[in-house]
Order: C-alpha cells, then sequence, then structure tokens
C-alpha cells in the first residue's frame, strides 16, 4: 500500500513553487548526513518529456549556478535551473514505499504541451512509433524543437555515444517522420555522440 505525506514548504516567497513532502525532506538530509557532504541542496531538472509528462533528474548539488532559483525550506534548499522552474511550479516531491519498489517521485500538475498542433503531433509519433523502435537499443529520442522545415532531436540512453546513431537517426527516425509531415527537410540529431554530450544546450 502506498503511503502519502504531509507537505513542507518555504515560508519565503517561492513558497508554492516546489513542495516537498516530510518524508522526502528526510530522505533527502538522512542522504546528506550518511554522506557527510556539503551541499547547497536537491537540485531538480526537467530533462525530457513525452506526450503525457515530463521526465526529471534529482540529485544533490555542491554548486550554484547563476541562473538557479533557490527554494528555501528552512534547513533544506531546491535548486532550480531557470529553463526548467515553469514546468515544474506547483509541483510536490515525494518519497513513496510499498511492496515492489521506493523512491522519489514527483507530482506535477503541469502537461507538457507545445505552442503549434504540428509539434505536439511530431511529438506523439514520436512517443508511439519512434521511441518503441530504438527502445530495444536501450535508447530514447526526445524532441527539442520544432521550426518551419526542421526538428531538433536529442537522443539519449542506449543511442547517446552509439556509432550506429546517426545511421538510427537519417535511415529510421527521419524517414518516419517525413512520411507523416514531408515538409520536414532536416531531422538535426543536437548529442555529440563522440562526447556523450548534449552541445544544444551549451
Amino acid at each position: 500500500m502506498k503511503q502519502t505525506h504531509n507537505v513542507e514548504t518555504s515560508d519565503s516567497n517561492n513558497e508554492q513553487l516546489i513542495q516537498l513532502t516530510q518524508i522526502a525532506k528526510e530522505r533527502v538530509k538522512s542522504v546528506i548526513d550518511s554522506e557527510d557532504l556539503e551541499v547547497e541542496g536537491l537540485r531538480i531538472s526537467v530533462t525530457g518529456r513525452t506526450a503525457a509528462t515530463f521526465e526529471y533528474s534529482l540529485g544533490l548539488e555542491v554548486e550554484l549556478h547563476p541562473e538557479d532559483v533557490v527554494i528555501d525550506l528552512g534547513d533544506l534548499k531546491v535548486l532550480v535551473d531557470s529553463q526548467s522552474m515553469d514546468s515544474l511550479k506547483g509541483s510536490t516531491i515525494d518519497y513513496i514505499e510499498d511492496l515492489n519498489a521506493s523512491g522519489f517521485r514527483v507530482d506535477n500538475p503541469n502537461q507538457p504541451t507545445w505552442d503549434d498542433s504540428r509539434a505536439q503531433k511530431i511529438q506523439e509519433l514520436i512517443d508511439t512509433r519512434i521511441n518503441p523502435s530504438v527502445a530495444s537499443h536501450g535508447g530514447n529520442i526526445q524532441l527539442l524543437d520544432v521550426t518551419e522545415d526542421s526538428i531538433y532531436v536529442h537522443m539519449g540512453g542506449g543511442c547517446q555515444g552509439c556509432g550506429q546513431a546517426t545511421a538510427t537517426l537519417k535511415q529510421g527516425v527521419q524517414s518516419m517522420i517525413q512520411e507523416e509531415f514531408p515538409e520536414i527537410v532536416n531531422v538535426i540529431d543536437t548529442t555529440d555522440h563522440a562526447a556523450g554530450t548534449n552541445p544544444y544546450y551549451q
């Protein structure tokens, strides 16, 4: 049976941005104490999205960045980069324990949306046809941006750093997208496969 917990928020002006349940806060503090770490706080970022949900990264942060939004919960701070903030407003971070698994969960009232219907349809195509085809290799493809005749994607998981990534993109992904959207003439892979990084964000 899953447990739910009371929420603690900050008394600052940022108190409604992100909330932490009591047990989530205790779990984070216990990790900090057990590792004897000097950290700035808990960082949460949006790392990707599908048509239905966001994907997240949570971890302890030892350094503040100039663009960070800092949410002060008293004895714990939550750090959010400015690019992720709008997608995370109103979220609650909980720690769930049940018979099958345990871990942090982000309850987010926001839904991933694109500004135009074509971009949303391209996202759905990636979710329903393209990602299932690359999942067998442990990979995933994330849609980053859509322009008039081009789309930008990030290849992650088993695709990132893979020598076959370029061939996979050109032969599979691009053909599927152009079959449905012939006006898209460029499918641009932003991943630096040699370094395993994403220069699109740099």
